[in-house]
């Protein structure tokens, strides 16, 4: 059974930390595109960063560009992403998505596979 399942989410202060992690079973995450998207209700699900499959090639949102890293860890089956410099802005529900075929769409949510059932991540100001 696939699945993925988000970490990490939380309260914090503006300009803290936090880092969210995205577990995947019953694939192996270095032979699918992995991206985090974030929601706002009322507003559009928009595309934070993605890693590619393979090479890894990374993507940033430029909102995030600087402040955000997303990694992978074949051993361990996890994408991460390391938040910093957090704003109220940043304020969503993060999910965690894996495509197989997604090619240079990364930003389209429906080329995706699979999705985390989403964490909260809420930055006070």
């Amino acid at each position: 059974e696939v699945q993925l399942v988000e970490v990490g989410g939380g309260l914090v202060q503006a300009g803290g930390s936090l880092r969210l992690s995205c577990a995947a079973s019953g694939f192996t995450v270095d032979d699918y595109a992995i991206g985090w998207f974030r929601h706002v209700p009322g507003k559009e699900r928009e595309v934070v960063s993605c890693i590619t499959s393979n090479d890894g090639r990374t993507l940033y949102a430029d909102s995030v560009k600087g402040r955000f890293t997303i990694s992978r860890d074949n051993a361990k089956n996890t994408v991460y992403l390391q938040m910093n410099s957090l704003r109220s802005e940043d304020t969503a529900v993060y999910y965690c998505a894996a495509g197989r075929y997604v090619g240079p769409r990364t930003v389209v949510p429906d080329v995706y596979d699979y999705w985390g059932q989403g964490t909260q991540v809420t930055v006070s100001s």
